[in-house]
Formats: C-alpha cells, structure tokens, sequence
C-alpha cells in the first residue's frame, strides 16, 4: 500500500519544484523574475495532505482521459461502454476517481527527476482493459520542467493524459493572469456546445478572439461579445497545433509583464487546453491562507482534443495492446 509522500526537485540555477505521489500533483513550482526574484507559480496547496480535500485538479495528473467525455458514453469495436459522469452528464477529467485522486507508486527519485506509475484496472471509471501507466518529472538545468508519460493496454482503450497545473507567472495567489501575455501556435481550435463538448468541427482562428498567433494580453479580448467565450464562461477550449507529426515543438509562450516571468510548453501532442480560470471563484484556499480568485491562474494542458471517442474526424485516441502511448511536454522557464 502506497502512503502519501512528498519530493523536491532542484537545479543548479536555484529553480525547484515539489511533488506528491497523490494523483502526481505538483505542489510548487519556484521560478526567477528577471531581477533574479524566486516565486511559486503554481496554485495549491501548503500541506500535501490539504489535496486530499482540496480542489482535484491543482497541479494533478490526469487520465485515463483529459477533458470531456460527452455524456460518459462511447463505442469500442462494437460494445458500448458507460463511464463514472462527474461534470454535468458528462465524464471529466477521467472520472471522479481518475489519476488525480488516487496514489501513486514511486518507482524511482532523486534531486532532479521522480518516476511515478499506476495499474488501472479494467473496469475502473468504466473504461476497458488493464492500463500501465509510467509518468517522469525531469527538472533540468535550463529550467525546464519535462513530463515524460508512457502506458500500455491489454484491451483497446481511450488514452488521453495531460497535467494540470494552475500557472500564475507573477506569483501564485496574485491578482489575475489577464495582463499575462500569451501566444499560441494555432490555426484552429475546436468549438464547443453548451456542455462544453466539441461540435465536432474545427475552426479558423482567424479575425476572432481566438487568435493568438501573435502575443495579446488575455484580458483584451476575453469580455468581448462572442458566443464561444460566453459558453466557456472565457477561453476553456482546445486549440489545434500546428504540426504534420507528433514531433516536439513549441505548443505555447506567456509572459507576465511586470516580473518578465516566461513560460514556454512544448508538447508532442496535437492540442493545447488554455483555460483561464473561469471557474475559480474565491472558494479555493490556498497557500497561505489566498483565496484564488476568477481568473487568478491559467492552465496550459498538452492533450488530445476533447470527447476523440465519439468524433470520427479527430485524431485517435485508442490505443491498442502492443502499442505503446507516450508523449512529452517541457514547460521551459525563462525571463523577458
């Protein structure tokens, strides 16, 4: 039986990080300003055991599948399956007792990596087959932070995993992220409906508040009248990549104006979940005693787009029994 642990990560530029085997969460992510300033960007918790209660999401591993699936539901080779709904009616985020909210087993830590893995079981949240799944947290001494993840099935099953950390490059519990500058490297994102599901078809970014091609400050554009931004209650949406493969490249770039705090993630992943904190509300208190308010952080989370088992024109999600899935992401850290 694993029990709750916490570890930190260091390099020799002063950067460090901690983590905790429940549900993989990064609990601390602790960047410099351009004036050589250390702070916490990321949302959470003081104590490893406050995650137990707190929001599930901050900083956590997520599976078996990111996102939404619409109504729980999907088909896999001619059998229906009807998966644990957590968010309307639909499955969020792998279920209520997804990869966030269980622990994990160490395999392996040292000072600038820890190695975690988890066995779901056929059945768990509803979903087939036996899945092995092994993720790496690699600090290094450019600053980055590399999420290396890998699974194997023994029976076909939807595989979609991210992380979800809370980022706030001025300092975790400050303001909000709406003077964050940010760039995505985007053609198309995908629309959704009123349960935030994809419609199923993609569409240009082109001459709508969607586009980030070229850095904007988020708060320009996101109170304008637009039907998307109004169903996400802002920007809670899956933007398409430009790539041909699953190569590693730039998915991502914000940066916070005032401490020129930058955050690059580069994803073999073929989408990008930007998140503005819309559903933050004050409720969450975290380190400190802060209470993290609407929009006082961002996610960036490197996936698939969302609800792939029902969307025949989406990229596969299945993976299959003598496939390996893997995927990597780097947040790298610099100033501006």
């Amino acid at each position: 039986m694993e029990s709750l642990q916490v570890f930190e990560l260091s390099n020799r530029k002063g950067m460090k990080m901690t983590a905790t085997n429940f549900g993989g969460k990064v609990i601390s992510v602790w960047v410099p300003d351009r004036k050589g300033v250390f702070a916490d960007v990321v949302l959470g918790y003081d104590h490893a055991a406050h995650y137990l209660q707190g929001n599930p999401y901050f900083g956590a591993l997520i599976g078996r599948f990111a996102n939404r699936i619409a109504k729980g539901r999907f088909t896999l080779n001619g059998r229906d399956y009807t998966l644990n709904v957590n968010n309307r009616d639909n499955a969020l985020h792998g279920g209520p007792n997804g990869f966030h909210n269980v622990l994990w087993r160490v395999k392996e830590n040292s000072s600038r990596h820890l190695k975690l893995s988890y066995v779901s079981q056929a059945g768990e949240e509803g979903y087939p087959g036996n899945l092995h799944v092994c993720v790496e947290y690699l600090l290094t001494d450019d600053n980055e932070f590399v999420i290396d993840y890998q699974a194997t099935t023994d029976e076909p099953t939807p595989v979609n995993l991210t992380s979800h950390s809370f980022f706030n490059l001025a300092g975790e519990g400050y303001s909000t992220i709406l003077d964050h500058e940010l760039m995505i490297h985007a053609s198309q994102f995908c629309p959704v409906d009123e349960n935030l599901i994809p419609t199923g078809k993609l569409q240009d970014v082109s001459n709508t508040v969607f586009d980030f091609n070229t850095p904007i400050q988020i708060g320009s554009r996101i109170n304008q009248q637009d039907n998307q931004l109004t169903l996400g209650n802002g920007y809670d949406h899956t933007w398409v990549l430009h790539k041909t493969h699953n190569e590693l490249s730039l998915a991502a770039r914000v940066m916070e104006p005032i401490s020129g705090r930058v955050m690059e993630v580069y994803t073999t992943e073929p989408g990008i979940q930007f998140y503005s904190g819309n559903f933050l509300n004050g409720a969450d208190i975290g380190k400190g005693g802060k209470s993290y308010g609407f929009r006082s952080a961002l996610c960036l989370e490197a996936q698939h787009f969302p609800d792939s088992p029902n969307q025949a024109l989406f990229p596969s999600t299945i993976l299959h029994p003598k496939e390996t899935y893997r995927q990597t992401t780097v947040h790298r850290f610099s100033v501006a």
